[in-house]
Formats: C-alpha cells, sequence, structure tokens
C-alpha cells in the first residue's frame, strides 16, 4: 500500500534520550498514502479532530527536549488505522468519525485493514518494542507516557476538563500524576475522563502488561496546545508534573 514517496509511519526524535520515559504518539500525524487518495475527504478535513490529535506532535516534541527522552509517534492519521485500536477492532478505521463520514473507509474489507495494520501498525508497534527491549537490555528504567488530545466539544458536549489521566487503577505513575494535576488545577484534570482507559485501548496494554511497566496515558484538550505557544506553555509545566512525579517514584 505505501509507495516510495509516501513518508515512514514511524517518527523518533531524540534517540537516546536518558529520561525514564518513552514518550508516545499513537495519534500524532496526519498523513495518508497517496493509494488511499485523502481517504475521499475534502483537504480541510484533515486538518480536524477527527484526523489526529491536534498539538501532540509539537507538545511531544516539546517534552522529548525538555525532558531528554525518546519520542516514538506515528506519520499517519488514525483514519486511515488508528494505532491504538486492538487487531481486528472494526473502530480502527472508523466509516464515520463524530458525524464526518469516511469514504475510504465506507466497506473496506478485511484484506484493505489488513495491509493498512501490516504496513502502518505493525512497524510502529515494533518500533516501540524495541525500543523497550534495548533499555531493557541494557538496565534501564522506561516508564510509557501516551499523550493525546481531545476536542473541546464533542457531538455537541462541550468538555470542561483541562487534563485527563487514563488508567486502570493499576499505575502508580498515573496516580501522582492525577494528584498533582489536581493540586494546580483541581476538578480540570480529569480522572479517566473525557475517556477511560478499557479494553479498547491498544498501545499501553501491549507494551507495559508483559513486561510489568508502569504508564501514563494523558489527555490535553486541543486548544490549550493548538500553537506553537501554547505547547511550550503546557510542555512546561507538563515536564515539571512529570519530574516530581518521576522523583517520588
Amino acid at each position: 500500500m505505501l509507495g516510495p514517496d509516501d513518508v515512514s509511519p514511524v517518527i523518533v526524535a531524540n534517540l537516546g534520550g536518558a529520561s525514564a520515559c518513552l514518550l508516545l504518539g499513537d495519534h500524532a500525524g496526519r498523513a495518508v498514502p497517496a493509494a488511499l487518495a485523502g481517504l475521499g475527504l475534502p483537504a480541510g478535513a484533515m486538518d480536524g479532530h477527527i484526523a489526529w490529535d491536534i498539538g501532540i506532535a509539537g507538545l511531544g516534541e516539546w517534552l522529548s527536549a525538555t525532558l531528554d527522552a525518546v519520542f516514538i509517534r506515528q506519520a499517519y492519521s488514525r483514519l486511515v488505522i488508528d494505532c491504538n485500536r486492538r487487531p481486528g477492532d472494526l473502530a480502527a478505521a472508523p466509516a464515520v468519525s463524530d458525524g464526518v463520514i469516511v469514504p475510504g473507509n465506507v466497506d473496506l474489507n478485511a484484506a484493505a485493514l489488513a495491509a493498512r495494520r501490516a504496513e502502518i501498525w505493525q512497524p510502529y508497534q515494533d518500533r516501540i518494542a524495541g525500543e523497550l527491549d534495548a533499555r531493557a537490555a541494557g538496565g534501564r528504567q522506561s516508564l510509557l507516557v501516551s499523550l493525546h488530545s481531545f476536542t473541546p466539544v464533542m457531538q455537541g458536549e462541550e468538555r470542561p476538563w483541562r487534563f485527563g489521566v487514563l488508567h486502570r487503577g493499576d499505575s502508580a505513575l498515573s496516580l501522582r500524576v492525577l494528584v498533582l494535576l489536581r493540586a494546580a488545577v483541581g476538578v480540570a484534570a480529569g480522572d479517566n475522563q473525557p475517556y477511560a482507559m478499557d479494553e479498547v485501548d491498544n498501545t499501553i496494554p501491549l507494551h507495559a502488561d508483559a513486561r510489568g511497566l508502569d504508564y501514563l496515558e494523558l489527555e490535553v484538550r486541543q486548544d490549550l496546545i493548538a500553537d506553537a505557544a501554547g505547547q511550550a506553555a503546557v510542555g512546561q509545566f507538563l515536564a515539571e508534573v512529570l519530574a516530581e512525579a518521576i522523583g517520588g517514584a
């Protein structure tokens, strides 16, 4: 499916960074393989929240540099294949997203979905696994920090949270970060809001569970990080929160 002019599905920043945090961006990109002809969507649709997690590429780069952390992110839109969905999940290439029909995903057959998974989903997950294996072989600690952003309004409903910590009640790091966020912004820090970590999530369970790693799945409201200034401001705040949370490990 991917042609010679298509970008690599995996982008890595700050390879060799010393931080225990491994930053991840499942939905940080919005590219579409040329063969999929923009999924039949108008060009402007790829700028919106249905296509990617707005601001996460920039925020992740900022945190990567500030924390000296490796940042592994996906280059392709989650409308092509959602890397935070498990194999077999039909929502991994939705035909409709927040009321918008995605023509290139309507009546998508199993073979086409499998090709997207093999060429985009799998290399991304393999790159994360390779980084974790290399760290373990070198005796290094790893903490998974999966970065996401959410739209302020979804299906007509306003979302009051500024941040959200998604977890399954089994993460000391997530609890420490939630406590620190709530000390700073009160109930604007959501506990499993605006989403909850459940059986739908793929990346954190896939890599953390078998290795016994602690994790954080962090959501940031998109209007806070929509530009470079916002990414820097939120990045500085989150870098301090993460440093304190890790220091209390």
